[in-house]
C-alpha cells in the first residue's frame, strides 16, 4: 500500500510513520524537512505534493499547529493559526487529495480530545477539534468509489507531556497513538472518531 504520511516529523507521525512502514510504502512529508515537504497552509503547496507524489492509497495527516492560553489575553494569530493550519490545512489535503486517492482508499486527519475534556486555556484548540471531527462526519457521507475518511483524536501523548517536565501517567504513547491509525486505514469505518486514549486500538 502506498501512504502519504503529512506531519511526519513530530511525535505522532514519526511513531506513525514507523508504524505503517513495517508493511507499506510510507512517503514521509514535514513542513521543512522529509521525503518531500508541504506548507498546509498554502493551496498550492498543498497541490504540487500531490502532483509530485501521485496516486495514493492512503493519506494520513498529523498535522495541527495550535497555542495554549487565557481566551481574554489570546491575539487574533492564535486563532487564525488553528483556523488556517489545524482546520482548513486538513480540509485543503482532503478536498485536493480526493483527485489523488485509488477508489478504496482513505484519508485519516487528527484532531484531539480539547472539545471533550473541556479545561481552561484551550479554547482555540477545542474550536479546532470540534471542527475537524465535525468535517470528517459529514464529508464521509459524500464520498464515492469506496474512499473513506477518518480521524484520530488522541489525548496528550506521554512523550510531550514529558518534555514539558509534567506526569505523564494520564497521557497516551506515541507507539500507542499510532495503532489507531492503523485501524482507520486497515479497517472499513467511514465516518469514525477514533478516541485514542488509554493504550493501545483494540478492536470492538
Amino acid at each position: 500500500m502506498k501512504i502519504l504520511a503529512i506531519g511526519a516529523n513530530g511525535t505522532i507521525g514519526k511513531a506513525v510513520v514507523e508504524n505503517l512502514q513495517r508493511e507499506n510504502e510510507v512517503i514521509a512529508v514535514g513542513h521543512s524537512e522529509g521525503d518531500v515537504t508541504v506548507d498546509v497552509e498554502n493551496k498550492e503547496s498543498i497541490r504540487a505534493l500531490y502532483e509530485k507524489v501521485g496516486k495514493v492509497d492512503a493519506i494520513v495527516s498529523m498535522i495541527g499547529n495550535g497555542e495554549m492560553g487565557r481566551l481574554q489575553d489570546m491575539p487574533d494569530s492564535s486563532f487564525d493559526m488553528v483556523l488556517n493550519n489545524k482546520i482548513m490545512g486538513q480540509v485543503n489535503l482532503v478536498r485536493i487529495g480526493l483527485e489523488y486517492l485509488n477508489d478504496d482508499g482513505s484519508i485519516t486527519l487528527t484532531s484531539g480530545q480539547a472539545s471533550n475534556h473541556p479545561m481552561p486555556g484551550t479554547a482555540a484548540i477545542a474550536m479546532g477539534v470540534a471542527a475537524v471531527n465535525a468535517f470528517i462526519a459529514t464529508a464521509a457521507l459524500e464520498l464515492t468509489d469506496g474512499k473513506r475518511i477518518n480521524v484520530v483524536s488522541p489525548s496528550m501523548v506521554k512523550e510531550t507531556m514529558e518534555q514539558w517536565g509534567a506526569d505523564s501517567s494520564s497521557g497516551i504513547a506515541a507507539s500507542d497513538v499510532a495503532t489507531y491509525f492503523r485501524a482507520s486505514i486497515s479497517g472499513e469505518n467511514s465516518g469514525e472518531v477514533f478516541d485514542a486514549v488509554g493504550g493501545a486500538y483494540v478492536a470492538a
